[in-house]
């Protein structure tokens, strides 16, 4: 993999948002780097959900040059020691890990009191502003308190990526008004995201990523199937379609973007 020591060529693509240790794809990771190169995505970001399985997250990054690794707590994950900021700036001093994340808010999956979901967001923050890096945010059903949240933390300090974005176009200028990126997932070509794909024609192409969010939501041709990493090239392909500009452009800026934000890449 060493031909990816550098930065790559504008016209390659970065998946910005993948969970490359969950099993589907551990266990295949040889040829999922493979179809990485084949369909021109250089890079991939590993994305951390929990702290008890960071270390193989951390090791993807360790060991392949194009791989980049986060650290956090996504929401979804309850009943666990809460992470605290300091003990998060303390793991994100490793040199391949160049994000906090993904943390945020999610409505959707748990309910109840989830005053512990708005703590935990604070404390990844917090940790992001102490450690000077940027944050991969997660919202679901939960729009409103998670921007509240950014703006009485200060996240517009570090900025970041509001990942898997599924929100409405209030939504997406308000994070962009906070130093974030919107990125994109396989959700943008499904044909029932009429109002994702009206996002997608009118963000500019500056504050846009793109990512697979893989092994989860596949884009289409292969909804439904698990995914990978190179399928990113389909999320391209359909934003490309609905601006009427080409794949290279869609790549040049995405890949841009991404190394515009995450400075430690």
């Amino acid at each position: 993999m060493g031909q990816f020591n550098t930065r790559p060529h504008s016209t390659m693509l970065v998946d910005s948002h993948c969970h490359l240790d969950f099993p589907d794809l551990a266990s295949n990771l040889d040829r999922i780097l493979e179809n990485m190169q084949e369909n021109k995505v250089s890079h991939a970001l590993c994305v951390s959900v929990n702290l008890e399985d960071f270390p193989s997250v951390l090791l993807l990054a360790e060991t392949y040059p194009n791989l980049y690794a986060s650290v956090g707590v996504h929401p979804g994950y309850e009943n666990l020691a809460e992470p605290q900021a300091k003990e998060l700036v303390t793991l994100a001093q490793h040199p391949r890990i160049i994000a906090i994340g993904e943390t945020g808010l999610d409505y959707f999956r748990l309910t109840g009191d989830l005053e512990w979901q708005r703590d935990r967001f604070r404390q990844h923050i917090r940790a992001a502003l102490q450690c000077g890096k940027p944050l991969i945010i997660h919202t679901r059903a939960a729009a409103s308190d998670t921007l509240r949240i950014m703006l009485e933390e200060g996240a517009d300090q570090v900025g970041g990526v509001m990942h898997c974005f599924t929100e409405n176009w209030e939504v997406a200028q308000q994070a962009m008004e906070m130093n974030f990126y919107i990125s994109f997932s396989g959700i943008v070509t499904f044909k029932n995201a009429v109002a994702l794909k009206e996002v997608a024609k009118k963000i500019q192409l500056d504050r846009m990523l793109v990512e697979t969010d893989s092994p989860y939501l596949a884009p289409v041709p292969y909804r439904g199937k698990t995914n990978q990493p190179a399928f990113v090239r389909h999320v391209a392909e359909e934003i490309a379609t609905l601006r009427g500009i080409t794949v290279n452009e869609v790549a040049e800026m995405t890949t841009h973007n991404f190394f515009n934000l995450f400075k430690d890449a």
